[in-house]
């Protein structure tokens, strides 16, 4: 493979959590095809100070100003032993325009939550590969955030290994946005989380801490809570429907406990392509880096004589119910998806501090969908707007449910 005379600079969005990790452990593996220009965090110090002592970014990015001016004393005390000179920054609004760097080709967009959004907007609109991980900006802003990308001209490319998995198996020079030719539908595998076989008696005690110990991913609590819940297969529906452009009952969800199968695509033809590996997110992260070549991760190879048997089985949408509502927040369109994830946000957060029952997260999601209105998305403020007031009204069905 022939290295670029200019190594590809990349910013990471989110470093210092679980994919902005394994994106480092990848580009390590390749300092002559690629320079971190930019690391970004929201607050985590003692990571990014270690993270830019290895990796020697040009930039670290803070969104808290106070954690900023605390790495700035971290990193300055360690110049005198050869570390270089990054320079620090604070606030959302230097995340932003990390992410539209003229030094940086590729983002990594791995900010969770709706607190993403402004930076993988600012990515898109600046033309850059954008390495999409969260999903949350796609699930929210919708036709908005992909009309950015046609008009930046930036090149999409999928991290879930779920639709990087559908991307990997679609015809050759399909981007994303475009609907692929020849596709009957396309199904998207769940491991089923931690709380696949309880009874929904067991699950109404479940804890935070059984909820965040997936069995097969290493991910960090927010998403092992969606995980346990299913709104993360969830929210993947919403973000497939507008990646691949297609409706959403062409979209199936299978659970596939064993998490090797990543996804698949049938097509029209009864063709059905599938694309298997390890667990592991190098995998997706390398092949976003690489496309349309293939780099080497540090994934271990796929062993399918050790794994014997895969199981695939429906999913239970009465002990999971969040992904009827997701179903529901595509049908009513326009603003609906952003309220279903503020308040999934809103619950899970309040689950994670022990003020929500686990069962009682639907509950919270369910009731603030039903008191909105879907309207339009037009502009940034009518994704924004929506999701504050969906803040607020999840924040009242939290105190309803604490009774």
């Amino acid at each position: 493979m022939n290295s670029p005379s200019k190594p590809i600079g990349v910013a990471i969005l989110g470093s210092t959590g679980s994919i902005g990790a394994s994106t480092l452990n990848v580009l390590a593996l390749h300092r002559d095809r690629f320079k971190v220009i930019a690391l970004a965090a929201q607050n985590n110090i003692d990571v990014l100070a270690e993270q830019c002592r290895v990796h020697r970014p040009e930039y670290a990015v803070l969104a808290d100003t106070a954690a900023a001016a605390k790495l700035k004393t971290l990193l300055s005390a360690g110049r005198s032993s050869g570390a270089v000179a990054t320079k620090v920054l604070s606030g959302a609004q230097a995340i932003n325009e990390i992410a539209a760097h003229h030094d940086v080709e590729y983002v990594m967009a791995a900010i969770v939550g709706a607190a993403g959004l402004p930076s993988t907007l600012a990515a898109a609109r600046a033309g850059k590969r954008v390495l999409l991980a969260n999903k949350e900006a796609l699930v929210m802003s919708g036709p908005l955030f992909m009309e950015a990308v046609r008009q930046g001209g930036a090149e999409l490319i999928p991290i879930d290994s779920e639709h990087n998995a559908i991307f990997q198996c679609l015809p050759s020079g399909t981007a994303a946005g475009q609907r692929p030719r020849g596709v009957r539908k396309i199904v998207l595998t769940a491991s089923g989380g931690p709380f696949l076989r309880l009874s929904a008696a067991a699950m109404a005690n479940a804890t935070p801490a059984q909820a965040c110990a997936h069995p097969r991913w290493a991910m960090g609590r927010k998403i092992s809570v969606d995980s346990a819940t299913l709104m993360n297969k969830g929210l993947e529906l919403i973000e497939a429907s507008l990646l691949f452009d297609l409706p959403p009952e062409r979209i199936d969800v299978v659970v596939h406990p064993q998490s090797i199968v990543h996804s698949l695509v049938e097509y029209l033809d009864g063709s059905v392509l599938a694309q298997l590996g390890n667990p592991d997110m190098r995998t997706p992260i390398a092949h976003a880096l690489g496309c349309p070549e293939r780099l080497a991760s540090g994934v271990e190879s796929l062993d399918l004589t050790a794994i014997g048997q895969l199981e695939f089985e429906q999913p239970d949408t009465t002990r999971f119910p969040s992904l009827t509502l997701a179903r529901d927040a595509i049908a009513a369109g326009g603003t609906m998806p952003a309220v279903l994830n503020a308040a999934n946000e809103v619950a899970v957060r309040a689950f994670l501090e022990g003020h929500l029952g686990f069962c009682e997260i639907a509950t919270v999601i369910d009731r603030t969908m039903q008191a909105h209105s879907a309207s339009p998305v037009v502009m940034l403020d009518d994704v924004l707007a929506a999701n504050q007031w969906a803040r607020t009204r999840a924040s009242e069905a939290l105190t309803a449910a604490a009774r």
